[in-house]
């Protein structure tokens, strides 16, 4: 199977990506707000199996020396192919000048450890209030 990649937000089924990042409850925006979302990041990768957009993934950068990527999801029936990877080293490529962090659910650290990433001893962050329960049953803090 051939699937495209595209990096740019041109002509994206916003609706899509809002219900593949929900199913992952990764986000809740609705598609609009999706579309803000990625039309202001600094690099965007979409996978397309022939119409179908099956996964996405954006980083924010200063497009100097920081950078962070956030929103990887791909659809479940897509797993185990590479896609997930793919999708993470072109967002890499598009952001390599930088020192990238990256925000990611407890449960797939180990595969981001597999592409290099290396855990932070003195990562913070601040959430918003009505986050912090959702979060905390999620174990992420």
């Amino acid at each position: 199977m051939v699937y495209q990649f595209k990096t740019t937000a041109d002509s994206v089924d916003w609706s899509r990506v809002a219900e593949i990042l929900s199913h992952f409850g990764l986000s809740q925006l609705n598609a609009a707000t999706q579309e803000k979302v990625f039309q202001n990041s600094y690099a965007v990768v979409f996978v397309y199996d022939q119409e179908k957009l099956i996964g996405c993934g954006r980083a924010l950068s200063d497009g100097v020396c920081q950078a962070a990527i956030y929103n990887i999801a791909l659809d479940e029936t897509y797993h185990g192919q590479g896609l997930g990877k793919e999708i993470i080293n072109r967002l890499v490529d598009q952001v390599r000048q930088c020192n990238i962090i990256l925000y990611t659910h407890p449960n797939t650290v180990s595969l981001y450890e597999h592409l290099g990433f290396r855990r932070m001893k003195t990562g913070m962050a601040m959430y918003r209030e009505d986050h912090l329960e959702e979060l905390e049953k999620m174990d992420f803090i």
